[in-house]
C-alpha cells in the first residue's frame, strides 16, 4: 500500500487555520495591547475626560514637525526618569511613533509597562493619524490633510470596523 501526500490547497491553508477558540484568545489579546487612530480619535472627540493619555515617544524634532493634539512628549530614552513624573499610573498609556515601519511605540510601551503603567501601543503611529485626515499640532500651529482614500472612507465619518 502506498501513502500519497498532496500538497496543500494554496500557501494561505499550508498551515492550518487556529481552532475558533483560541483565533478568539489570541485576537481578544491583540485588543488588550492595541488601539487604532480612529478609536484614538474617535474618544477624543467626544467631550470630557478619554480615560487614557496619548504618549509621543519621538524626538523633539519629530514632535515639531507634527503630533496628536494633546499628546504628552516623552522620548523612549527619557521614560525611565521622567514617565514617573510626568503620567498617573491610574491612567492608562496609549503610545506612538512614526508609524508602523517603526518599533519606537512598543519600545515605549514596554518601558512604561517595566515601570508599572497600564499602556497600550497606537498601530499606525503618527503616520496613519495624518492618512486618516486627523488635525494635527506642529510647532508652527494647527494643520489638518485630506484622509487618504487607501487608509479612510472619502464619504463616510466611520468605516464600519
Amino acid at each position: 500500500m502506498t501513502t500519497q501526500l498532496t500538497a496543500p490547497a494554496n500557501p494561505v491553508l499550508r498551515v492550518a487555520p487556529a481552532a475558533p477558540a483560541d483565533a478568539a484568545a489570541y485576537f481578544r489579546a491583540s485588543l488588550v495591547f492595541h488601539a487604532d487612530v480612529s478609536d484614538v480619535a474617535s474618544a477624543f472627540a467626544v467631550e470630557g475626560d478619554p480615560g487614557f493619555v496619548v504618549l509621543d515617544s519621538r524626538s523633539t524634532a519629530s514632535w515639531d514637525q507634527g503630533h496628536v493634539p494633546g499628546a504628552v512628549h516623552l522620548p523612549t530614552a527619557l521614560i525611565a526618569e521622567q514617565a514617573e513624573q510626568l503620567l498617573d499610573k491610574a491612567v492608562p498609556v496609549v503610545t506612538y511613533c512614526w508609524g508602523p515601519g517603526c518599533n519606537g511605540a512598543t519600545r515605549a510601551a514596554l518601558a512604561l509597562a517595566e515601570l508599572g503603567f497600564q499602556v497600550k501601543e497606537m498601530l499606525g503611529g503618527f503616520e496613519y493619524w495624518v492618512r486618516e485626515g486627523f488635525a494635527f499640532e506642529t510647532w508652527e500651529g494647527g494643520e489638518k490633510r485630506a484622509a487618504d482614500p487607501l487608509t479612510a472612507p472619502v464619504d463616510s465619518e466611520d468605516c464600519g470596523c
